[in-house]
């Protein structure tokens, strides 16, 4: 299924998106809805789990809260239970949920506790909930895993473009990033055999509540290259690392 042939999904497709109760995870989950998926809106919050799930059934969108924080194991536990109970297996999962906490203090000041705070969520939440989903995305006849990383996170481009990012050295959020597109990869190479594809996608950047709505582009934008990566049809690509335009370094 190419980007531009975006129409329905197989019937009874299940998508879990973390982190989607707002911003990318949101649109994210509101196109999938669209093609025909269940959603399941993946929310540390219940009540703006819950918000969110209203919206998108307002729009005629098969919407379900689950209430998942990403850094609690017990929660991400309790998630996994509950969508093998209710649903049997999952189709989709895009690792969404993330945290920016060191924008505007500089590489030299950025302690190891900022740096275990930031990992909690980027990579150690990622690798929870993939971990606790393998079983149920092994049951599907096309699994798709997305993980939202950055270009900040790719080594290639800061070796190359040092200058231009100047502005966005961030030493626990772009570190964490190039750890999650470690994970990408290997999770790629391991799950290959199983026919689960798994990428990465650059959303670009985007104004969201993780840098104050500060990016250039919108989270509607941003949805349309995770929501290509999390449909791929069988001949598509895994263990590559995607924007709008294509691939880009790691």
């Amino acid at each position: 299924m190419s980007k531009d042939d975006l129409t329905t999904l197989p019937p009874g497709t299940v998508a879990l998106v973390t982190g989607g109760n707002k911003g990318i995870g949101f649109q994210t989950a509101r196109r999938l809805g669209s093609l025909g998926a269940t959603v399941l809106i993946g929310a540390r919050d219940p009540g703006r789990g819950t918000t969110a799930v209203a919206e998108l059934a307002a729009e005629g969108i098969d919407a379900h809260a689950v209430p998942l924080d990403v850094t609690d194991q017990d929660s991400v536990k309790a998630a996994a239970d509950w969508i093998r109970r209710t649903h049997g297996r999952l189709d989709i999962l895009v690792n969404n949920a993330g945290v920016l906490l060191d924008h505007g203090i500089p590489v030299a000041d950025v302690t190891a506790d900022l740096l275990r705070d930031t990992y909690e969520t980027n990579v150690f939440g990622v690798a929870a909930v993939t971990s606790a989903l393998i079983p149920l995305l092994r049951l599907s006849e096309r699994a798709r895993i997305v993980n939202i990383s950055s270009s900040l996170g790719s080594l290639g481009v800061n070796a190359a473009e040092p200058e231009r990012l100047a502005p966005f050295r961030m030493l626990a959020y772009n570190s964490s990033k190039a750890a999650l597109n470690a994970l990408t990869l290997m999770y790629a190479h391991a799950l290959k055999a199983d026919g689960i594809k798994v990428n990465a996608a650059e959303p670009g950047y985007v104004a969201t509540d993780l840098n104050g709505h500060a990016g250039l582009g919108t989270a509607e934008e941003a949805a349309v290259t995770v929501v290509r990566l999390a449909v791929l049809d069988d001949d598509g690509p895994t263990a590559t690392f995607q924007s709008a335009t294509g691939p880009i370094p790691w």
